[in-house]
């Protein structure tokens, strides 16, 4: 995959998301309920801490990957239409939590940088965002007990298939509460359908 090469080249010290963080990444940027400028998340692509990245390093060839995969997702969660999350099929042995968890790892960097869909009403956020952070070691949520207590009702997916369609499920409904259609008529139900499979490194 091209961006993942252009993410693999940069220089140390910078650590990049690697793309399918970068994915849950963009996700929550656009899920915030007032547009994120450009300047604010894209110094996290190139590095996670957003270390300032060489001012010689031409990022332009990676940054047209990314915002057009930005512009994509944007699309999708306008629409209410169903997107592919980018998740990587891993060895047999893993579990679905372990395929998608780095794209919940991304997702959930955007909220800690951006906070404002966090600070939405609660309620209409519990079930959504349980559903994605089931995936995260629970030792990973502090001070978040009403959080926990909706992710133990929930069933862990028993595939890839439905872990993947739960990230989509649960981005649109997070959609519905941070970027309300612009309507009366009643939110779209969140598309769910068997996912095609996600990239391969």
């Amino acid at each position: 995959m091209q961006l993942q090469a252009l993410l693999d080249a940069l220089p140390a010290p910078l650590e990049p998301l690697d793309v399918s963080m970068l994915d849950g990444y963009l996700a929550g940027v656009l899920l915030q309920p007032k547009a994120v400028p450009f300047a604010e998340w894209s110094r996290f692509v190139l590095d996670s801490e957003g270390r300032a990245a060489p001012g010689e390093l031409d990022t332009g060839a990676l940054f047209e990957l990314v915002l057009r995969r930005h512009r994509e997702l944007n699309l999708a969660i306008i629409d209410r239409q169903w997107f592919d999350p980018w998740v990587f099929e891993l060895d047999e042995d893993a579990s679905p939590s372990e395929v998608v968890m780095p794209w919940v790892v991304g997702f959930s960097l955007a909220t800690e940088l951006f906070p404002a869909l966090t600070r939405l009403d609660a309620s209409e956020l519990l079930e959504p965002l349980a559903s994605l952070y089931l995936h995260l070691d629970p030792d990973d949520l502090e001070d978040a007990d009403e959080l926990l207590e909706e992710i133990e009702t929930l069933e862990p997916p028993e595939d890839v298939a439905e872990a993947v369609e739960s990230l989509v499920r649960s981005t649109l409904l997070l959609a519905d509460v941070s970027r309300p259609l612009a309507c009366t008529a009643p939110p779209k139900t969140p598309p769910r359908r068997p996912p095609p499979r996600g990239p391969r490194r």
